[in-house]
Protein backbone atom coordinates (compact mmCIF):
# COMPACT_ATOMS: atom_id res chain seq x y z
CA UNK A 1 0.00 0.00 0.00
CA UNK A 2 2.79 2.43 0.78
CA UNK A 3 4.38 1.76 -2.62
CA UNK A 4 1.17 2.56 -4.48
CA UNK A 5 0.58 5.61 -2.37
CA UNK A 6 4.10 6.82 -2.99
CA UNK A 7 3.72 6.37 -6.72
CA UNK A 8 0.41 8.23 -6.63
CA UNK A 9 1.97 11.08 -4.67
CA UNK A 10 4.76 11.35 -7.21
CA UNK A 11 2.25 11.59 -10.06
CA UNK A 12 0.19 14.10 -8.10
CA UNK A 13 3.26 16.26 -7.57
CA UNK A 14 4.01 16.02 -11.29
CA UNK A 15 0.51 17.21 -12.22
CA UNK A 16 0.42 19.97 -9.62
CA UNK A 17 3.84 21.24 -10.68
CA UNK A 18 2.64 21.45 -14.27
CA UNK A 19 -0.42 23.46 -13.28
CA UNK A 20 1.55 25.80 -11.05
CA UNK A 21 4.10 26.36 -13.79
CA UNK A 22 1.33 27.20 -16.25
CA UNK A 23 -0.34 29.64 -13.83
CA UNK A 24 2.96 31.32 -12.98
CA UNK A 25 3.82 31.76 -16.63
CA UNK A 26 0.41 33.25 -17.41
CA UNK A 27 0.91 35.84 -14.66
CA UNK A 28 4.47 36.46 -15.80
CA UNK A 29 3.39 36.97 -19.39
CA UNK A 30 0.75 39.51 -18.30
CA UNK A 31 3.32 41.35 -16.20
CA UNK A 32 5.86 41.40 -19.03
CA UNK A 33 3.25 42.61 -21.48
CA UNK A 34 2.55 45.53 -19.13
CA UNK A 35 6.27 46.24 -18.95
CA UNK A 36 6.50 46.20 -22.72
CA UNK A 37 3.65 48.71 -23.01
CA UNK A 38 5.33 50.89 -20.42
CA UNK A 39 8.59 50.61 -22.33
CA UNK A 40 7.01 51.65 -25.63
CA UNK A 41 5.18 54.50 -23.92
CA UNK A 42 8.45 55.63 -22.39
CA UNK A 43 10.10 55.55 -25.81
CA UNK A 44 7.28 57.60 -27.34
CA UNK A 45 7.62 60.11 -24.52
CA UNK A 46 11.39 60.33 -24.83
CA UNK A 47 11.45 60.85 -28.61
CA UNK A 48 10.31 64.52 -28.54
CA UNK A 49 12.24 65.08 -25.33
CA UNK A 50 15.40 63.79 -26.96
CA UNK A 51 14.82 65.96 -30.02
CA UNK A 52 14.28 69.05 -27.92
CA UNK A 53 17.23 68.23 -25.71
CA UNK A 54 19.48 67.79 -28.72
CA UNK A 55 18.46 71.22 -30.04
CA UNK A 56 19.03 72.76 -26.64
CA UNK A 57 22.34 70.99 -26.47
CA UNK A 58 23.43 72.46 -29.79
CA UNK A 59 22.48 75.97 -28.66
CA UNK A 60 24.30 75.43 -25.38
CA UNK A 61 27.34 74.14 -27.24
CA UNK A 62 27.39 77.22 -29.43
CA UNK A 63 27.06 79.60 -26.46
CA UNK A 64 29.70 77.79 -24.43
CA UNK A 65 32.09 77.52 -27.34
CA UNK A 66 31.96 81.26 -27.78
CA UNK A 67 33.53 81.63 -24.34
CA UNK A 68 36.23 79.00 -25.02
CA UNK A 69 39.44 79.51 -26.82
CA UNK A 70 39.75 78.13 -30.33
CA UNK A 71 40.33 74.38 -30.34
CA UNK A 72 38.80 73.83 -26.90
CA UNK A 73 36.47 70.82 -26.66
CA UNK A 74 32.76 71.57 -26.85
CA UNK A 75 29.85 70.10 -24.88
CA UNK A 76 27.40 67.50 -26.29
CA UNK A 77 23.69 66.92 -25.73
CA UNK A 78 22.75 65.68 -22.23
CA UNK A 79 23.61 61.97 -21.77
CA UNK A 80 20.68 61.35 -19.41
CA UNK A 81 18.24 61.22 -22.32
CA UNK A 82 20.32 58.60 -24.14
CA UNK A 83 20.59 56.55 -20.95
CA UNK A 84 16.83 56.58 -20.58
CA UNK A 85 16.36 55.55 -24.19
CA UNK A 86 18.79 52.68 -23.74
CA UNK A 87 16.94 51.65 -20.60
CA UNK A 88 13.64 51.58 -22.49
CA UNK A 89 15.09 49.48 -25.30
CA UNK A 90 16.67 47.10 -22.80
CA UNK A 91 13.37 46.67 -20.99
CA UNK A 92 11.52 45.78 -24.19
CA UNK A 93 14.30 43.37 -25.28
CA UNK A 94 14.27 41.62 -21.89
CA UNK A 95 10.49 41.23 -22.01
CA UNK A 96 10.60 39.75 -25.50
CA UNK A 97 13.40 37.35 -24.52
CA UNK A 98 11.51 36.17 -21.43
CA UNK A 99 8.34 35.58 -23.43
CA UNK A 100 10.34 33.61 -25.98
CA UNK A 101 11.62 31.24 -23.27
CA UNK A 102 8.06 30.02 -22.70
CA UNK A 103 7.95 28.63 -26.23
CA UNK A 104 11.04 26.47 -25.70
CA UNK A 105 10.42 22.80 -24.73
CA UNK A 106 10.65 22.19 -21.00
CA UNK A 107 13.60 20.16 -19.83
CA UNK A 108 13.01 17.12 -17.69
CA UNK A 109 14.68 18.15 -14.46
CA UNK A 110 14.00 15.11 -12.28
CA UNK A 111 13.59 12.29 -14.78
CA UNK A 112 14.80 9.74 -15.50
CA UNK A 113 15.71 8.53 -12.04
CA UNK A 114 19.34 7.49 -12.29
CA UNK A 115 20.83 4.21 -11.11
CA UNK A 116 24.36 2.81 -11.10
CA UNK A 117 26.07 -0.24 -12.53
CA UNK A 118 25.76 -2.14 -9.24
CA UNK A 119 22.13 -2.87 -10.18
CA UNK A 120 23.33 -5.04 -13.08
CA UNK A 121 26.18 -6.83 -11.33
CA UNK A 122 26.26 -10.65 -11.82
CA UNK A 123 23.79 -12.57 -9.67
CA UNK A 124 22.53 -16.13 -9.46
CA UNK A 125 20.84 -15.91 -12.87
CA UNK A 126 22.75 -13.43 -15.01
CA UNK A 127 21.87 -9.90 -13.91
CA UNK A 128 18.86 -11.19 -11.90
CA UNK A 129 18.48 -13.52 -8.97
CA UNK A 130 15.86 -15.66 -10.70
CA UNK A 131 14.79 -16.55 -14.25
CA UNK A 132 11.67 -15.04 -15.80
CA UNK A 133 8.30 -16.31 -14.63
CA UNK A 134 7.10 -19.65 -15.93
CA UNK A 135 3.96 -18.12 -17.41
CA UNK A 136 4.14 -14.72 -19.10
CA UNK A 137 1.30 -12.61 -20.45
CA UNK A 138 0.29 -12.07 -24.05
CA UNK A 139 1.93 -15.35 -25.15
CA UNK A 140 5.39 -13.81 -25.41
CA UNK A 141 8.25 -16.26 -25.95
CA UNK A 142 9.71 -17.25 -22.57
CA UNK A 143 13.17 -18.23 -23.88
CA UNK A 144 13.51 -14.87 -25.62
CA UNK A 145 12.31 -13.12 -22.49
CA UNK A 146 14.82 -14.90 -20.25
CA UNK A 147 17.70 -14.13 -22.59
CA UNK A 148 16.84 -10.43 -22.95
CA UNK A 149 15.93 -9.86 -19.30
CA UNK A 150 18.83 -11.61 -17.57
CA UNK A 151 21.69 -12.15 -20.03
CA UNK A 152 21.67 -9.01 -22.11
CA UNK A 153 22.59 -5.35 -21.89
CA UNK A 154 22.33 -4.10 -25.48
CA UNK A 155 20.09 -6.25 -27.68
CA UNK A 156 16.32 -6.27 -28.05
CA UNK A 157 13.40 -8.24 -29.42
CA UNK A 158 12.93 -7.52 -33.11
CA UNK A 159 11.06 -4.35 -34.11
CA UNK A 160 7.33 -4.94 -34.22
CA UNK A 161 7.47 -8.13 -32.14
CA UNK A 162 5.14 -6.63 -29.56
CA UNK A 163 2.31 -6.31 -32.11
CA UNK A 164 2.68 -9.96 -33.16
CA UNK A 165 1.70 -11.15 -29.67
CA UNK A 166 -1.74 -11.10 -28.03
CA UNK A 167 -0.96 -7.73 -26.44
CA UNK A 168 -3.19 -5.61 -28.69
CA UNK A 169 -6.07 -8.07 -28.23
CA UNK A 170 -5.86 -8.31 -24.45
CA UNK A 171 -4.46 -5.00 -23.16
CA UNK A 172 -6.83 -2.63 -21.36
CA UNK A 173 -7.41 0.60 -23.27
CA UNK A 174 -8.27 2.33 -20.00
CA UNK A 175 -4.77 1.78 -18.63
CA UNK A 176 -2.55 -1.28 -18.65
CA UNK A 177 -0.04 -2.06 -15.90
CA UNK A 178 3.19 -3.66 -17.10
CA UNK A 179 4.96 -5.96 -14.61
CA UNK A 180 8.58 -7.08 -14.44
CA UNK A 181 8.86 -10.46 -16.18
CA UNK A 182 11.20 -11.63 -13.41
CA UNK A 183 10.01 -10.11 -10.13
CA UNK A 184 6.43 -9.21 -10.99
CA UNK A 185 6.87 -5.64 -9.71
CA UNK A 186 4.84 -2.92 -11.50
CA UNK A 187 7.07 -0.94 -13.86
CA UNK A 188 4.83 1.06 -16.21
CA UNK A 189 1.20 2.16 -16.49
CA UNK A 190 0.02 3.28 -19.91
CA UNK A 191 -1.57 5.28 -21.22
CA UNK A 192 -1.12 8.02 -18.61
CA UNK A 193 -1.70 11.64 -19.58
CA UNK A 194 -2.59 10.68 -23.16
CA UNK A 195 -4.96 8.43 -25.07
CA UNK A 196 -4.49 4.78 -25.91
CA UNK A 197 -4.47 5.80 -29.56
CA UNK A 198 -1.47 8.07 -28.95
CA UNK A 199 0.38 5.37 -27.03
CA UNK A 200 -0.29 2.77 -29.71
CA UNK A 201 0.64 5.11 -32.56
CA UNK A 202 3.96 6.05 -30.98
CA UNK A 203 4.77 2.40 -30.25
CA UNK A 204 4.00 1.39 -33.83
CA UNK A 205 6.12 4.26 -35.16
CA UNK A 206 9.22 3.20 -33.21
CA UNK A 207 8.69 -0.58 -33.23
CA UNK A 208 8.59 -1.12 -29.46
CA UNK A 209 6.26 -0.10 -26.61
CA UNK A 210 7.22 3.51 -25.86
CA UNK A 211 6.60 5.13 -22.49
CA UNK A 212 6.89 8.68 -21.18
CA UNK A 213 8.08 9.98 -17.80
CA UNK A 214 4.64 10.01 -16.18
CA UNK A 215 4.00 6.41 -17.26
CA UNK A 216 7.03 5.03 -15.39
CA UNK A 217 6.85 3.62 -11.86
CA UNK A 218 10.08 5.20 -10.61
CA UNK A 219 9.98 3.13 -7.43
CA UNK A 220 11.06 0.12 -9.50
CA UNK A 221 12.74 1.55 -12.62
CA UNK A 222 16.16 3.15 -13.10
CA UNK A 223 18.16 4.50 -16.02
CA UNK A 224 21.91 3.97 -16.16
CA UNK A 225 24.38 6.61 -17.42
CA UNK A 226 24.51 5.09 -20.93
CA UNK A 227 20.71 5.27 -21.31
CA UNK A 228 19.99 1.62 -20.46
CA UNK A 229 16.63 1.25 -18.73
CA UNK A 230 16.50 -1.47 -16.04
CA UNK A 231 14.43 -2.58 -13.11
CA UNK A 232 15.81 -2.22 -9.58
CA UNK A 233 16.16 -6.03 -9.52
CA UNK A 234 18.49 -6.13 -12.53
CA UNK A 235 16.04 -6.90 -15.34
CA UNK A 236 17.09 -5.33 -18.65
CA UNK A 237 14.09 -3.42 -19.99
CA UNK A 238 15.28 -1.31 -22.91
CA UNK A 239 16.74 2.16 -23.42
CA UNK A 240 15.84 5.80 -22.96
CA UNK A 241 15.86 7.43 -26.41
CA UNK A 242 14.78 11.08 -25.96
CA UNK A 243 13.05 12.93 -28.76
CA UNK A 244 11.52 16.39 -29.25
CA UNK A 245 8.78 15.60 -26.71
CA UNK A 246 11.20 14.54 -23.97
CA UNK A 247 12.33 11.21 -22.58
CA UNK A 248 11.02 8.16 -24.43
CA UNK A 249 11.58 4.75 -22.89
CA UNK A 250 11.77 2.16 -25.66
CA UNK A 251 10.95 -1.11 -23.86
CA UNK A 252 10.95 -4.80 -24.80
CA UNK A 253 7.51 -6.28 -24.30
CA UNK A 254 9.10 -9.58 -23.17
CA UNK A 255 10.67 -7.66 -20.25
CA UNK A 256 7.38 -6.29 -18.95
CA UNK A 257 5.04 -9.25 -19.56
CA UNK A 258 5.12 -10.57 -16.00
CA UNK A 259 2.26 -11.28 -13.64
CA UNK A 260 1.91 -9.49 -10.28
CA UNK A 261 2.90 -11.53 -7.23
CA UNK A 262 0.04 -13.41 -5.60
CA UNK A 263 -0.60 -12.70 -1.93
Amino acid sequence: RSCVRSVGDRKLRFDVTGRLESECWNKMRLFLAMLMCAGFSQMAFLRPLASGAASAGRRETYLRSSHHEAGAPSETAPSEVHSLRRWGLGLVAAALAALGLRNQPAKAASFPVQGNEDIMKPKAHGSTEFPVQEVLRWKVDRATADRICSYNRHFAEYAGYWSSTNFLKEASREGETFYDSVSGKPLFVAPTGRSWKDFEKESFTHGWPSFRDEEVNWENVRCLPGGECVSVDGTHLGHNIPDAKGNRYCINLVSVAGLPPTV
